[in-house]
């Protein structure tokens, strides 16, 4: 009997190592508690819909070639696969739309940053949320007055800045690091912001733009 259980356990084993699953789970990007950080990051919305998509369903590797020109650097790498999955939350007020929440991973000098953006259905930034971050200052980049530095901007804003160099102009240049000693990590964000309003422009906005 014994040595039947052990071979249960190690068949359990082996399928729970093999399992896709584990692996979607640790690529995605998904909000750690949605029921309260919605209304945190929407306070007028009344419920939420949790959608994916992925670019193995928009077109596969070309698709994902147009988003890295779009990010234009190596450094704001999609780290997936083209067929993970990628978590949209829709937002909404009663039964009407009113915006969408979507975060992205992106590598810090201490580790992995979580970054959310929720925008209005325009397109435009109505806070950020970094539910990840690691290092002495790091508290520093979760400030309210931080986020609110960015409140209205769009993917437009981020197309004559390089977040990688820091190099462009607008008011993305104009905003300062609030952590000095955490320089990685202060461009690490403004990576994942370029990434979160870029692969949110490809799936969402621009299919809603080419709407009849």
């Amino acid at each position: 009997m014994r040595s039947v259980m052990m071979k249960i356990a190690c068949l359990a084993l082996l399928l729970a190592c093999t399992s896709p699953l584990p692996a979607l789970a640790a690529v995605g990007c998904d909000l750690n508690d949605p029921a309260r950080d919605v209304p945190r990051l929407f306070p007028e919305s009344t419920s939420y819909k949790t959608v994916y998509f992925s670019i193995a369903q928009r077109g596969g590797a070309p698709f994902q070639r147009k988003i890295e020109n779009r990010l234009g650097n190596a450094y704001i790498a999609l780290y997936a696969p083209i067929d993970v999955p990628y978590t949209l939350y829709e937002i909404y007020r009663d039964k009407k739309k009113v915006g969408y929440i979507h975060g992205v991973n992106q590598k810090g000098q201490f580790g992995g940053i979580q970054v959310f953006v929720a925008q209005d259905l325009t397109g435009r930034i109505k806070t950020f949320y970094i539910q990840k971050i690691t290092g002495k200052s790091a508290g520093r980049f979760r400030d309210a007055a931080f986020a609110r530095k960015f409140v209205g901007l769009s993917i437009r804003d981020f197309d004559s800045y390089d977040p990688v160099s820091g190099k462009g102009t607008g008011r993305i240049a104009e905003i300062a690091n609030p952590a000095p000693d955490m320089v990685t990590d202060y461009y690490g964000v403004l990576r994942g912001l370029k990434k979160n309003l870029v692969l949110m422009d490809e799936f969402v906005f621009s299919m809603e733009r080419g709407k009849p």
